[in-house]
C-alpha cells in the first residue's frame, strides 16, 4: 500500500480548473486600471471574458455589472475576479442537481451517451460507485456492443466494484441487453440500472436509430423510463462540447450532464457558457481515473476556482 497521502478533492479540482483560471487572468492582463472604466476598457474585458470560453451571455452580464456599478476609483485584479465568480455562481447555480433515485416501480434507468473517448465507461463506473456509497443497488448494461474494449473495460469496472453486469457479444443488439437488464433488475430489486451506450458522432444515424429502439423496448416495459439521459462531455474538447450538448440534445434527449477529464488541460470554462446556453442540471464531475475522482457538482466552489477568486462567492 502506498504511504502516499490522498490528494484533497478541492485541490484535485483546483487544478483541474488551473487553465481555465490562468488563461483568464491572462486574457485580462493589462486591463486592470486605477482609473475610471471607460467603454473601451469594457469592450476589452468582455472580450477577454469570452475568450476563455465562458460564453458571450456571461462576459456581456458581467460586463454590464461593471457598467452600471460604475467603477469610478477604478477596479484591480481581486475585485474583478470576485466579480467573476459572484456572476458564474448565479449561472451555475440552478443546473447544479444530483441525480436523484426516485423511479417506482424500480429500477430507474440511466442512459449514459457521449462521443467516444469522452470518459463514458469509466464515467459509469466511478457514478455507480457514487450511487453504492448512497446505499444504492446497482447494475450495469454493457449496450455499447459496437467496441469489444468497451464491453472488456465495463466488465472490468463492474468486478472492481462489485456490481453485477449484463453483456452480450460484440455487434450484439443492444435493446435486447437492456430489456434483459430490466428483468433481471426488477427480479432482485436493483434500484438503478445504469446502460453504456455506442458513441460515435460521425456514425450519428445508426447512433440516433439504436438509441431510439432502446427508448421503445424500454417503453414496453415502463412507459417513464428512461429515467435520466446522461451525456458525458470531455472537459478538454473546450467549445465543441457545446456541439455535443446541441447534437444529442436534439436527437437523444439529453435530461443532465456530467464534465469529465478536468485535469491541467481541460478547458473548464465552456462549464459555464454550457449552462448560460441550454439550463441542462449538471450531475456530477470528474477530475482523474480513481473512483473517488467523482462528485456532485458544487456551482460554488467551481465558481471560485474558474474566477481564480480567493474569497467566498456571494
Amino acid at each position: 500500500m502506498s504511504d502516499t497521502p490522498a490528494i484533497p478533492w478541492h485541490d484535485k479540482l483546483a487544478a483541474g480548473f488551473r487553465r481555465t483560471s490562468e488563461r483568464l487572468g491572462g486574457n485580462l492582463s493589462g486591463l486592470f486600471t486605477k482609473e475610471k472604466l471607460d467603454r473601451q476598457t469594457l469592450d476589452e474585458i468582455e472580450e477577454a471574458l469570452i475568450a476563455s470560453d465562458l460564453g458571450p451571455v456571461t462576459a456581456m452580464r458581467i460586463r454590464d455589472r461593471l457598467e452600471s456599478e460604475r467603477y469610478d476609483k477604478g477596479l484591480d485584479e481581486a475585485g474583478l475576479r470576485q466579480i467573476v465568480a459572484d456572476e458564474v455562481a448565479k449561472v451555475l447555480r440552478p443546473v447544479a442537481k444530483p441525480l436523484e433515485i426516485e423511479a417506482f416501480p424500480r429500477p430507474q434507468v440511466i442512459l449514459v451517451i457521449g462521443v467516444n473517448g469522452s470518459g463514458k465507461t469509466t464515467t459509469i463506473a466511478k457514478l455507480a460507485h457514487l450511487l453504492q456509497e448512497q446505499d444504492y443497488q446497482v447494475m450495469l448494461v454493457a449496450g455499447d456492443t459496437f467496441r469489444a474494449a468497451a464491453i472488456g473495460q465495463l466488465k472490468v469496472w463492474a468486478e472492481r466494484i462489485g456490481v453485477p453486469i449484463i453483456t452480450g457479444k460484440e455487434g450484439g443488439d443492444a435493446a435486447s441487453l437492456v430489456w434483459e437488464g430490466v428483468k433481471q433488475g426488477t427480479a432482485i430489486g436493483t434500484d438503478v440500472l445504469i446502460v453504456d451506450t455506442a458513441g460515435r458522432l460521425q456514425n450519428k444515424a445508426g447512433l440516433m436509430d439504436e438509441l431510439s429502439k432502446i427508448r421503445r423496448v424500454l417503453g414496453r416495459l415502463n412507459p417513464a423510463a428512461p429515467h435520466d439521459v446522461v451525456l458525458v462531455l470531455d472537459a478538454t474538447t473546450g467549445q465543441n462540447a457545446i456541439s455535443q450538448i446541441e447534437i444529442f440534445g436534439r436527437d437523444a434527449g439529453v435530461t443532465g450532464l456530467v464534465m469529465t477529464k478536468l485535469d491541467g488541460t481541460a478547458k473548464g470554462g465552456v462549464l459555464v457558457a454550457a449552462a448560460e446556453k441550454f439550463g441542462l442540471p449538471i450531475h456530477a464531475i470528474g477530475v482523474g481515473e480513481t473512483l473517488d475522482d467523482f462528485k456532485p457538482f458544487d456551482p460554488d466552489e467551481v465558481a471560485g476556482l474558474i474566477a481564480g477568486s480567493r474569497t467566498t462567492v456571494k
